[in-house]
């Protein structure tokens, strides 16, 4: 993976409805993330077209529909990913612990510019 600042799209998995958009910036092997209400950050390790790595999110906004639910009840969750690189996409596939629940998600990544 380049260290750069990328555009981020997660979707959640298996029946779990749940989206969000941010961004990334990877650099040497750690990552800082962040959108409009969720902040993580994490390591990575990368090589010959493969990366994986884990994180922390956490919630910093409330969101502005009192009836919409966040999957993570507003409580730090981490999670684990791995996935493929090339050139300025990767993807990958990881799996979130909230509580006891394991929640499963896939994410696409764009590389926007150099740091």
């Amino acid at each position: 993976m380049r260290n750069g600042l990328y555009s981020i799209h997660i979707h959640m998995l298996d029946g779990v409805e749940g989206r969000d958009s941010g961004i990334i910036i990877l650099r040497d092997g750690k990552l800082i993330s962040g959108g409009p209400y969720f902040w993580s950050v994490g390591t990575y390790t990368s090589g010959n077209g493969t990366w994986k790595g884990q994180l922390a999110t956490n919630q910093h906004t409330e969101f502005p529909d009192p009836f919409v639910r966040p999957l993570f009840g507003g409580k730090e969750v981490t999670s684990g990913f791995s996935g493929t690189f090339s050139g300025d996409h990767a993807e990958v596939f990881g799996t979130t612990l909230v509580g006891t629940r394991s929640l499963s998600f896939h994410a696409t990544l764009k590389r926007l510019a150099d740091i």
